[in-house]
């Protein structure tokens, strides 16, 4: 381990380095996760509408890679554990926290008693194993990255499930937390085999009803729900909704009660309507660009050799990350709503420290002194395909006039999201404007994207010393030095810039004063499972 912390430091010691300076402090906002329902007079029954902002992908846990998936599986699909509002980890389907080996290689994990799935299959922990062993070893999972050195998973009686690993892995519970926690039903997974995310069956408040793709899912009130007595809505009805304005106009209207990702361009207004109320939270994510450095044959497959001066010098990259003014922008466009970012370290967590979220500082006359030391050509053309939304091409465009001054010529490619996470799996782009949601363990944020033969290294990056560096901080349990081995980590993604972080957006949610109980955390998920229309107040 010291000799890869001496080989980095050695390494940010050479002149491809950047110099850099603290991210700048953003405009002050008031976290307001939502409340549960608790003991809040609620009427029994209705049905829910919400603007969704995108069409997700397939409803699978296993293959999934889209945010929006998760808002809907958080109804239908629980996992064994979850973050609460203050970031901790705990049970969902488990019924405590795991329990680790002495020498961390066996991880037990008790479950609840009494759970039954949607179509009446018993939960057990033969159920678990199931689900679990599909997202490690099923082709085209994207969740085996997630769960680290896994040798075998196993039962121990029909409620509690034994995990070994081949050397120690401390980010799996925050792991389980998410879709690699999620449990399906055997029964269902047997039926529907590589297309249950057309009829997925889990676990949930909800069932799967209906899907009509590009425009809406629904889900109903599950009966055999373990926690029945506490969900409230008859349904609710997704509705595909990709314009921010006609979510806004939706939500004033009563058409819909609850929308996601409200524009900063909107929020402002929506916020000061008596009728509406906004929910706003930080980020465990990060927005930025994918730059294809080897990824020829699809992510987690055996990277290649890209023969451009942007996927074969970091020195280009650097160029590039240099040219980015990231606070003018984020104020440019997002209204002081969201914050530059230049690192996978989120500033509300355990590590963000100074050298951990230190951006590069924005000199475009280095960039170009850069691009002409690697021989690149000057304009440097580089297309970015972009999602075809109005917050994202605003921002494309600031950022175009932001490069182009470091001697950049941006092209801008106007892409569907689901295009843009189709290319993204195959490495069929060269730059893509594209960010993600965020997880409470730093590993679930670097590892998944950047380790080498990752499913979700989309760059097709290979470094070993990175590589070497996050196994050391996924074996320790020590805060203080798994701190020290992220702040390590950072300093070889500066160098490499196989991905470019620039800002760190804030989770807004609006939801008509009429419903209660919805709830919105850093992980950016936006929880409905036990949301209630209130029984006093406007109708």
């Amino acid at each position: 381990m010291f000799r890869t912390l001496l080989l980095g430091l050695i390494v940010c010691a050479v002149a491809s380095c950047a110099q850099t300076s603290p991210v700048t402090a953003p405009a002050v906002h008031i976290d307001d996760y939502g409340t549960p329902v608790g003991t809040q007079p609620v009427r029994a029954g209705g049905v829910l509408v919400m603007g969704l902002s995108n069409d997700p992908d397939r409803l699978d846990p296993t293959t999934s890679s889209s945010l929006y998936t998760r808002y809907v599986m958080s109804t239908i699909c629980e996992k064994l554990y979850d973050n609460d509002s203050s970031g901790n980890l705990v049970p969902q389907l488990a019924s405590d926290q795991p329990q680790f080996s002495p020498d961390g290689l066996t991880v037990t994990i008790p479950l609840r008693t009494g759970v039954t799935f949607a179509d009446g299959t018993p939960f057990t922990a033969a159920s678990v194993v199931t689900s679990l062993e599909r997202h490690l070893t099923m082709t085209g999972s994207q969740r085996t990255g997630e769960m680290g050195p896994i040798t075998s998973i196993d039962t121990d009686g029909p409620n509690q499930v034994v995990i070994q690993f081949s050397t120690p892995f401390a980010p799996i519970t925050a792991a389980l937390a998410d879709r690699a926690g999620m449990i399906m039903s055997p029964t269902a997974l047997t039926k529907e085999g590589k297309n249950f995310g057309d009829h997925p069956v889990c676990v949930g408040p909800f069932k799967f009803v209906s899907r009509v793709t590009g425009s809406s899912i629904e889900v109903e009130r599950d009966p055999l729900y373990y926690d029945a007595q506490d969900v409230h809505l008859d349904r609710i009805i997704y509705r595909i909704m990709t314009d921010s304005s006609e979510r806004a106009t939706a939500l004033r209207s009563g058409d819909i009660q609850v929308a996601d990702t409200m524009s900063p361009q909107d929020v402002g207004s929506l916020a000061k309507d008596p009728d509406l109320h906004l929910l706003q939270s930080g980020s465990f994510g990060f927005q930025g660009f994918y730059i294809n450095v080897g990824d020829v044959a699809g992510a987690g497959a055996p990277v290649g050799r890209i023969n451009t001066p942007l996927a074969k010098d970091p020195r280009v990259r650097l160029a590039l990350s240099m040219s980015i003014d990231r606070q003018a922008l984020v104020d440019q466009v997002f209204k002081g709503w969201y914050e530059s970012a230049c690192t996978p370290i989120a500033p509300s967590t355990t590590y963000a420290t100074a050298a951990a979220t230190a951006c590069p500082l924005f000199d475009p006359e280095r960039s170009k002194r850069l691009l002409a030391q690697a021989g690149a050509q000057i304009p440097y053309p580089i297309t970015m395909q972009v999602m075809n939304i109005s917050d994202q091409m605003q921002y494309a465009r600031a950022l175009q006039a932001s490069v182009a001054e470091g001697g950049f010529d941006l092209r801008i490619v106007p892409t569907s999201y689901g295009t843009l996470l189709d290319e993204q799996k195959r490495g069929t782009y060269e730059t893509l404007l594209l960010g993600w949601s965020g997880r409470l363990d730093p590993d679930g944020n670097i590892s998944k994207f950047l380790s080498t033969g990752s499913t979700s290294n989309y760059s097709g990056f290979s470094s070993p010393g990175l590589d070497d560096v996050l196994a050391w901080a996924a074996h320790t349990t020590s805060v203080q030095r798994r701190g020290a081995l992220y702040e390590q980590a950072v300093r070889y993604i500066a160098r490499e810039n196989p991905y470019i972080y620039t800002y760190r957006l804030r989770n807004l949610t609006v939801h008509s004063v009429r419903v209660t109980g919805i709830e919105v955390y850093a992980d950016g998920t936006v929880r409905l499972g036990k949301a209630a229309f209130v029984s006093t107040g406007k109708s």
